[in-house]
């Protein structure tokens, strides 16, 4: 078992399908592909929702927050400073999590609401 959840978390990263691991999870940046090219799983089931952007917005709050505290704290530079280092850390930080913390979610989703044991994929 231990084995599959991997599997699971490995499809999940690399945005592949979370029943054969080769096809396509994404057709655009965050989109769904409707059918995995590979074994059919009907992927537009799989909804993640908002948890995607809350787990990114969450993880990339905690520590960035940390972060500017931190530089703060032991340098004290002027605030245009915080607002150069922190601003763009923070877009890129979320953008380049979204996508894998998606592709993760829709592997949970598929492995614990039971879309697994059904071969056809509806």
């Amino acid at each position: 078992m231990a084995n599959r959840g991997a599997s699971i978390w490995k499809a999940g990263l690399a945005g592949r399908c979370p029943r054969c691991g080769e096809g396509r999870l994404f057709a655009g940046f965050l989109k769904l592909e409707d059918r995995c090219d590979s074994c059919g799983l009907q992927l537009g089931q799989l909804n993640a929702a908002d948890g995607p952007a809350f787990f990114a917005m969450s993880a990339v709050g905690i520590f960035v927050g940390f972060a500017a505290l931190f530089v703060e704290m032991a340098y004290s530079p002027p605030i245009w400073v915080h607002l150069l280092i922190w601003f763009p850390l923070i877009a890129i930080l979320s953008v380049g999590l979204l996508r894998p913390i998606k592709g993760v979610m829709v592997a949970l989703t598929f492995r614990h609401r039971g879309f697994e044991s059904s071969r056809d994929g509806g």
